[in-house]
């Protein structure tokens, strides 16, 4: 009588600690404030953002398992695009709160684009991940990594990052002559969310393009 004594007491201890763990996670999201970003058109869409300071994916993918939960509080959210201006808006999120951020991208009249140009070609995977030249965000790996699609860069020394939301920011400087081609190819390493790196800057070097 012991042994099936024993079985049932684990198993009810089994299912305490199921019903505690599933009424604390239920208690989190509770607490947990949700923002939803909707994009009239693929410029929106194909749009990085950042939330805080940190970069959290391009708008298009921030529903289901990526939708974005925060603590309750004011937060500030950036919406960039090459070639666009950058859209801001601050929130304050309640506790179990839904709010949604309707972002409309605007064109930037003093973007500027080089004469002469070299082409690069981002052969990265993931290529969800978000590409910057000279710490200004340009756009996304898989915008330049098809064929016809190339990132026009002045002649120069570029520095890149490429990063994503849980994997190792990849850098490197690559110095491009006139009418150059070149492949950037690596694949990024899993890593720490916090890994993504934080918020560039508003102003880069004005050179890049898509072709």
């Amino acid at each position: 009588m012991i042994g099936p004594l024993k079985r049932s007491c684990s198993v009810m201890l089994w299912l305490c600690s199921i019903l505690i763990l599933t009424t604390t996670l239920y208690a989190g999201n509770d607490v947990l404030g949700e923002i939803q970003f909707v994009g009239a058109s693929k410029v929106e869409k194909t749009s990085g953002v950042w939330v805080d300071g940190q970069y959290v994916g391009y708008l298009k993918e921030l529903k289901g398992s990526k939708k974005v939960l925060l603590l309750p509080g004011e937060h500030e959210i950036v919406v960039r695009q090459a070639g666009f201006k950058d859209f801001t808006q601050k929130v304050l999120l309640e506790p179990g709160q839904r709010q949604v951020v309707n972002v409309t991208m605007a064109k930037d009249p003093q973007a500027q684009y080089p004469d002469v140009t070299a082409e690069v070609k981002t052969l990265v995977r993931p290529n969800r991940a978000a590409v910057f030249v000279d710490d200004r965000f340009v756009g996304f790996v898989d915008q330049f990594d098809g064929p016809g699609q190339w990132l026009l860069l002045a002649p120069g020394k570029h520095r890149f990052k490429i990063t994503l939301p849980g994997y190792k920011t990849f850098e490197t400087e690559v110095s491009l002559l006139a009418n150059q081609k070149f492949e950037l190819k690596t694949d990024l390493f899993k890593g720490s969310i916090m890994d993504a790196g934080p918020l560039m800057k508003e102003k880069g070097a004005e050179v890049a393009q898509t072709k």
